[in-house]
């Protein structure tokens, strides 16, 4: 079997598995306004799991909220999900969060993330570029339990603070290390 065939072949296992979890009708809102109000509610679950990163917000030029990321693979991998940009309380554009991966690995899983965009060249780098990995360009601080202890508003100084929140099924681990944002069309 070549290797594409394979990939076709493990993506539509993947896809497969995803659709009988149900998984499939929670990657995308119907609607801008749901994708609103699913990045309204999955900001206030992560302050209410996470404090700090309401602190965060209020520094924060932009925020990246991704409510629905889905995953799934066997051997080969790939997520997707769509979000918003906030600034203040305001939705200034949608993006999607896309990322592939190949090796040992089986499952699926759904999460969350939000991106902290702490300065005006991060908010910018996102606005004008056609894709941002998430690697390159500004500094990416993921913040988990522990660095969050070692965190202070008055110690924040990197370009932007991503938080992963609500992991649910059967995929071990989460990173969106590689993953590209970029803009969409609601």
């Amino acid at each position: 079997m070549t290797r594409s065939m394979q990939f076709f072949l493990s993506f539509f296992l993947a896809i497969a598995t995803l659709a009988s979890a149900g998984f499939l009708n929670n990657a995308a809102a119907a609607t801008a306004e749901d994708l609103n109000a699913d990045a309204r509610q999955a900001l206030q679950a992560l302050y209410k799991t996470n404090p700090f990163s309401e602190t965060i917000s209020h520094q924060a030029k932009a925020v990246l909220v991704f409510p629905n990321i889905i995953k799934a693979g066997l051997v080969f991998g790939g997520s997707y999900g769509e979000g918003v940009l906030m600034k203040g309380t305001k939705v200034e554009n949608y993006y999607n969060s896309v990322s592939g991966s190949w090796g040992l690995q089986a499952g699926a899983q759904s999460y969350g993330y939000v991106v902290f965009l702490m300065t005006d060249k991060a908010v910018d780098y996102v606005a004008k570029t056609k894709g941002w990995e998430i690697g390159v360009g500004p500094t990416v601080v993921f913040v988990d339990e522990g660095v969050a202890k070692n965190l202070s508003s008055s110690t924040l100084k990197d370009d932007a603070y991503a938080f992963i929140f609500d992991q649910q099924g059967l995929m071990a681990g989460v990173s969106i290390e590689g993953t590209k944002i970029s803009l969409i069309k609601r």
